[in-house]
């Protein structure tokens, strides 16, 4: 089955471009909202890094979430969208001094600290300006994830978080400083996550921290888990919304909060991936040696994931109703690693139809570029066309 598409509203609009769904948006974020709420003290922020569109920005804020951020830029951009500064967390392994003195100028709610010279500079930067900045620490736990090896970030290989051996001792010296106020440990595994498992053993090594910092009579106000809950790449008419039930009972059954805790979740690519798609239009169908190839306007600028990553997305020819012919489908850019899958089926293509690449509603907007000096695509939702 196809998605349901307005093709009509399509053919005077130049490709590619991102078309957005926000009916669907609506509904992942009530589903959200209902999960989350059934648990007590459960925060639920939307990481910015998996799209920053304006438009579903402020349908984001208007449900109520907070945001994660992992730039200046995006602390911007949430701001510009309407979101309180003081549900935003500010993450990031390289902050910058201009960045952090956005956040302090602005009195966001935490900074998720990954080393003790970032700690340094924060509480000095906060001195300078007579504030206290509220600190979180990002803990490496070590505990892996089934993803992609460049999308896991909770191993002591990964550049993220500060070592667990370094916990109690990073936490002694914020205590020290004066412009700086611990409020909680912040975590995260990786992403595209879709066995619960690999969040049950992040529960399980956050229930053996706590105890330690109980034992050194430290206490926690916050724990935020990060994001990482995968969607259904190959089904997205089937599964549109993740499944967050699972996600938040996991965590209430699993995770031993003590009175007063607060956990965090920063969900990104599961409140948005789905209701993303890339629509671009064949330029030619070419007949090799021994494959046929369906060449797109849209390239690996538009959506870079399947040659970074060698990503699925489900690829569709909304033109089409002709029986199905089996085609490479690749782009324009002068690069061997711009395709977007090999030997699939598509409905019989011609020069002129509209291809739909489907669940991009996550890093591909996001992350597109102008190499070769293309124009970035434009976004579009369905309030707007």
């Amino acid at each position: 089955m196809k998605g349901n598409f307005p093709v009509e509203k399509f053919q005077d609009i130049r490709t590619p471009f991102y078309y957005y769904d926000t009916e669907l948006l609506r509904t992942t974020l009530r589903t959200i909202n209902e999960e989350a709420g059934r648990h007590e003290n459960f925060v639920v922020h939307y990481a910015v890094k998996a799209n920053a569109n304006p438009t579903l920005l402020r349908i984001i804020r208007e449900a109520g979430l907070g945001v994660d951020c992992v730039s200046g830029g995006e602390i911007e951009a949430a701001m510009k969208a309407g979101f309180n500064p003081s549900g935003i967390v500010y993450a990031g392994v390289g902050k910058s001094d201009w960045e952090i003195n956005l956040g302090l100028d602005n009195n966001i709610f935490c900074f998720n600290v990954e080393s003790l010279a970032e700690l340094e500079v924060i509480n000095e930067l906060a001195a300078a300006k007579g504030k206290k900045a509220n600190v979180a620490f990002r803990i490496n736990p070590n505990v892996g994830a089934h993803t992609h090896a460049n999308i896991t970030t909770g191993l002591a290989e990964n550049k993220f978080g500060i070592a667990m051996r370094d916990m109690v001792p990073v936490i002694r010296k914020a205590e020290e400083m004066a412009n700086v106020e611990f409020v909680g440990l912040h975590f995260h595994i990786g992403s595209q996550i879709l066995d619960m498992g690999d969040f049950i053993a992040l529960c399980n090594r956050i229930n053996d921290l706590q105890e330690e910092l109980e034992r050194e009579h430290i206490k926690v106000e916050n724990i935020n888990v990060g994001g990482g809950l995968g969607i259904d790449y190959e089904h997205p008419n089937r599964v549109p919304v993740p499944d967050f039930k699972a996600l938040f009972d996991t965590y209430g059954r699993h995770l031993r909060l003590r009175p007063g805790q607060k956990l965090h979740f920063e969900l990104g690519r599961s409140v948005v991936g789905q209701c993303g798609s890339l629509i671009t239009r064949t330029l030619y169908i070419k007949q090799g040696e021994v494959k046929k190839f369906a060449i797109v306007d849209a390239g690996m600028t538009d959506l870079i994931r399947p040659a970074l990553y060698q990503a699925y997305h489900k690829i569709e020819n909304i033109s089409s109703d002709e029986a199905p012919e089996t085609y490479d489908v690749v782009g324009p850019i002068c690069e061997s690693s711009d395709v977007f899958a090999k030997q699939i089926e598509l409905n019989k293509t011609r020069r002129g139809d509209l291809i739909a690449m489907r669940s991009a509603g996550a890093y591909g907007e996001i992350m597109a570029s102008q190499y070769n000096c293309r124009q970035l695509p434009k976004g579009y939702t369905d309030e707007e066309l």
